[in-house]
């Protein structure tokens, strides 16, 4: 079996630059400026992307920030509050969604809260 997620590899990035040149060299620019010091660090801006990497579940992204986070100074226990600010996120927004089951039982049963 193959695995889920196969390791980045230099002929990956080779095939994707030849298959689509101009597009990866605009993504490249775009990451570029993204993760430039402006209002936000660079350092600041890397543990963001460390925590949404773990709300898109993304591997390589989580190890690609994370190695960005680390070379512009994040400490571990930076990185590990980020991961836990993703975490509460992501918990925050199921139950946020909640409400659109919760509406959808009352829909459902005629227009009364849900257990009545």
């Amino acid at each position: 079996m193959a695995d889920l997620y196969p390791p980045a590899t230099h002929e990956t990035s080779a095939l994707r630059r030849q298959l689509s040149p101009a597009a990866l060299a605009a993504f490249a620019d775009f990451s570029k400026a993204v993760f430039a010091d402006g209002a936000l660090s660079t350092k600041m801006k890397q543990l963001i992307a460390v925590a949404v990497a773990h709300v898109t579940q993304c591997p390589y992204c989580i190890r690609g920030h994370t190695e960005g986070a680390l070379q512009h100074g994040a400490t571990r226990e930076e990185i590990m509050e980020a991961i836990w600010v993703a975490a509460e996120m992501r918990a925050g927004a199921a139950f946020a969604h909640s409400t659109i089951a919760l509406t959808t039982m009352r829909e459902a049963e005629g227009g009364q809260e849900p257990g009545k």
